[in-house]
C-alpha cells in the first residue's frame, strides 16, 4: 500500500507543470525523520515545470519534519505555516520556495476549492 506522502510526490512527478508555480524556481528537499532513519524527496521546480526524486543531494530550501506530520499536511490535516510557527517543521534556505509549495497542499477536510481536489485522492 502506498502511503499519502508518496501519492503526493508521485502526483506531482506525473503532473510535470504546476501552474501555480510557473513564477517559481528552486530545489527543496524534504527530509522527513523517523528516528536515525531520513527519508528524503527532492522537488525541483523550473517556472512551474516539476521533477520529483529520492536524492539525498543540496537544495535551495530544506524541509525537516516527521513523516507523520507531512502525511498529514498532503491530507489536509496539518496547515504547513501552523506547523512551521509551532516548531514541528524546520526550514533551511530560503522559506519562500516553502510559500510557494504550500499552496499545494489541499485544505481542510471540510473545505471547498482546488485545494481540496487532492485530499479526496488520497483518503
Amino acid at each position: 500500500m502506498v502511503d499519502a506522502t508518496t501519492r503526493f510526490f508521485e502526483d506531482l512527478d506525473r503532473r510535470g507543470f504546476e501552474p501555480l508555480l510557473a513564477k517559481t524556481s528552486g530545489t527543496l528537499r524534504f527530509d522527513l525523520h523517523e528516528g536515525v532513519q531520513t527519508t528524503h524527496w527532492m522537488l525541483e521546480i523550473d517556472r512551474g515545470r516539476l521533477a520529483v526524486s529520492r536524492e539525498d543531494r543540496e537544495a535551495d530550501t530544506v524541509v525537516g519534519t516527521e513523516p507523520r506530520f507531512f502525511g498529514d499536511l498532503v491530507t489536509g490535516d496539518e496547515n504547513a505555516i501552523a506547523g512551521l510557527l509551532r516548531g514541528e517543521m524546520t526550514v533551511t534556505g530560503d522559506l519562500r520556495l516553502v510559500l510557494q509549495v504550500e499552496r499545494l497542499f489541499p485544505g481542510p477536510p471540510n473545505s471547498r476549492g482546488p485545494r481540496h481536489a487532492f485530499q479526496g485522492e488520497v483518503r
